[in-house]
């Protein structure tokens, strides 16, 4: 089903989105919001500019994106995926709880804020550029790959802040990076890479790029070390 919605507001366009399965293409974009929130089942590509809370509460939906997306992309999604061929906003995957998340491009501030596991539910989001300040801030499960391809900086300023779980893989040697105490980070090993390896393929993809070129570099592994991470940020010894 073809949508146009150029004249068409998020109510609508999400009224129409709920009706059942099946596929749905969304022509001319004007940031309407929460498209596909909650649904399970679909296949929704969109051509413009989606706006805030794309993917929310995702059930199992595909969701496909031509170019950029705004905020708060796959908010508290449980299931599915959201494919990004650009960059997105802010507090991408917050308290994201399964599914998964490819960006061709950037992520701004709180990329993975609050995402967790659950036994076999493991959400992954994936960056193909650099991210803003407090990537995976408060992290309790799930695991976050940032590539920084073409981007000046590969993370922004308090990576990992609160951090008590899940992992962050980073394409970079870290040593530019301040970390906070409460995490620590060595070289990815070879089971690591190899886990990064299989997402680096599916990255390249959904958007193309040299899967042995990606990898001809560092990768770090950022994890929790301590069992009381939030101790520092309360107390004075």
């Amino acid at each position: 089903m073809i949508i146009d919605a150029a004249a068409v507001g998020y109510r609508e366009l999400n009224e129409i989105l709920a009706k059942g399965p099946g596929k749905y293409e969304i022509k001319n974009c004007l940031g309407q919001r929460f498209i596909g929130a909650g649904t399970d089942g679909k296949e929704i590509r969109i051509e413009g500019i989606p706006g805030n809370a794309l993917g929310a509460y995702l059930n199992g939906s595909s969701i496909y994106v031509g170019g950029n997306a705004q905020d708060a992309v796959g908010d508290t999604m449980n299931d599915g995926k959201i494919i990004v061929n650009g960059n997105i906003g802010d507090a991408a995957g917050y308290a994201m709880r399964g599914g998964e998340i490819f960006v061709k491009g950037n992520a701004g501030y709180r990329a993975g804020i609050h995402m967790k596991e659950y036994k076999s539910k493991i959400p992954v989001m994936v960056i193909g550029g650099g991210t803003g300040s407090f990537l995976g801030e408060y992290q309790a499960g799930g695991i976050i790959l940032v590539l920084g391809l073409n981007a000046p900086k590969i993370v922004g300023n308090f990576p990992c802040t609160g951090m008590h779980g899940g992992k962050v893989y980073l394409r970079t040697s870290g040593k530019d990076i301040v970390f906070p105490p409460q995490v620590s980070f060595h070289l990815s090993d070879g089971a690591e890479r190899a886990e990064i390896g299989r997402l680096v393929e599916r990255y390249c993809g959904y958007f193309g790029g040299d899967v042995k070129k990606i990898m001809d570099a560092d990768f770090i592994t950022v994890r929790p070390n301590s069992g009381n991470p939030y101790k520092q940020m309360y107390v004075s010894n």
